[in-house]
């Protein structure tokens, strides 16, 4: 079955460039609306019923997050577009939703497809909505959630709950307050840069910890960390100084 399409980008140029590439190289999606500021955006899809929208974060009237929230029903899906690595990105990877950097390039405008023609489970795609939204309401770099993609499922985590995250191969384990255990198929390299402005440090190749539950630093045997629950956690001798810099500042 074909997917309705709708384009939210200000740029006229860059609308007919990305509706171009769907028609061409995508198969079984149609382009049913095109729109160029916030208004229309929210008048297009409520008359066109889109199941997907390919909306430019950043608007002149607006940004795409100004028209998600005055679409009464969040019944299709969203792959962001934007130029630039900025904040709302950010947020946008804490809700594990797609996006795409401009210039967009074709074979991750194929794989969003892709994605987006796989039929999701609607109730934890509108909560990934709702945490992006609530993680944008901060206006700052603090975030509150992030959506965490298991082999169950999608888990919704409280930043503040996570104790620390270990490599596991191309896998990362999250370390949870409540003892629980929950491993992500990425690499912890791509949590680390999501992670750092939340009190997060990479202390170790196979370690990004959570500074606010660090217990205590012991400086035998090489030194090592011991984290609230009592589990040790190994520091690099080359980052030991910035971790105790980092814990000073935060006490």
């Amino acid at each position: 079955m074909s997917l309705k399409a709708v384009i939210v980008e200000d740029e006229k140029h860059s609308r007919e460039t990305l509706k171009n590439l769907l028609e061409e190289f995508c198969i079984d999606i149609k382009v049913v609306g095109m729109a160029g500021s916030v208004d229309d955006a929210v008048e297009t899809i409520k008359t066109t019923k889109p199941d997907v929208i390919f909306l430019d974060i950043e608007l002149q009237t607006g940004t795409g997050f100004d028209v998600l929230q005055q679409v009464p029903h969040l019944n299709f899906e969203v792959i962001f577009t934007t130029a630039f690595e900025q904040y709302a990105i950010k947020a946008v990877k804490f809700s594990s939703l797609d996006y795409l950097l401009k210039p967009i390039d074709l074979e991750e405008l194929q794989n969003a497809v892709s994605k987006a023609q796989t039929k999701k489970n609607q109730d934890i795609y509108k909560k990934q909505l709702e945490t992006l939204m609530l993680n944008l309401k901060q206006r700052k770099p603090q975030l509150n959630k992030i959506c965490l993609a298991t082999s169950d499922g999608i888990e919704f985590i409280e930043v503040n709950d996570i104790l620390y995250c270990k490599a596991e191969g191309s896998y990362t384990a999250f370390i949870l307050n409540n003892s629980e255990k929950l491993l992500v198929s990425k690499h912890l390299k791509e949590y680390e840069n999501l992670l750092l402005e939340q009190d997060f440090m990479r202390v170790h190749n196979s370690y990004l910890i959570n500074l606010k539950e660090v217990k205590k630093y012991v400086k035998a045997d090489g030194g090592y960390i011991i984290m609230k629950n009592n589990d040790t956690v190994s520091i690099s001798r080359s980052r030991k100084e910035d971790f105790i810099k980092l814990m000073q500042l935060l006490t």
